[in-house]
């Protein structure tokens, strides 16, 4: 894991390198913060904290993470892990996880993109090997009006 932090006034942002699928969630969601052409590519102290951790929560892969410096909660985790298959792509993962990586460290994240190809160089997580493996499997299906309200299925 090569997870770089960049530090603002208010909030600090983890990256880590080797779990980004460039997703775009941050750099369409706030190119004054997350910005690829520019070193450092990460500058916390150009967004209200607020906005900076919304948008790291819009990360699917766990490899932005933050830590607020403000006294501002935490990340909350779901309690109940959420599991949603992305068309031709990762199982994107929601709750409070402990990955094991190749090396057999285990990690908690609250978000990840796992492997479902096969093809990953980087298991259990997704590297984008998909797309060159031509890999093709149906995503989720369209969610409940509502959103993410998803309740685990109790035997009767």
């Amino acid at each position: 894991m090569t997870r770089r932090t960049y530090r603002g006034p208010a909030i600090e942002v983890g990256f880590d390198i080797d779990l980004c699928i460039h997703a775009t969630e941050c750099t369409r969601g706030l190119s004054a913060v997350f910005d690829r052409g520019r070193q450092p590519w990460i500058l916390p102290e150009n967004a209200h904290a607020e906005e900076v951790s919304a948008i790291v929560e819009r990360c699917p892969t766990g490899a932005l993470t933050y830590r607020r410096l403000d006294g501002q909660p935490e990340e909350q985790t779901r309690q109940v892990t959420i599991v949603t298959p992305v068309e031709n792509g990762p199982l994107a993962v929601r709750g409070d996880l402990v990955v094991r990586h190749r090396d057999g460290r285990l990690e908690r994240l609250p978000r990840a993109a796992l492997c479902r190809c096969g093809h990953s160089k980087n298991k259990p997580f997704c590297d984008g090997s998909h797309i060159e493996a031509g890999f093709q499997a149906s995503g989720a299906i369209s969610a409940p009006a509502g959103g993410e309200s998803a309740q685990p299925a109790v035997p009767a």
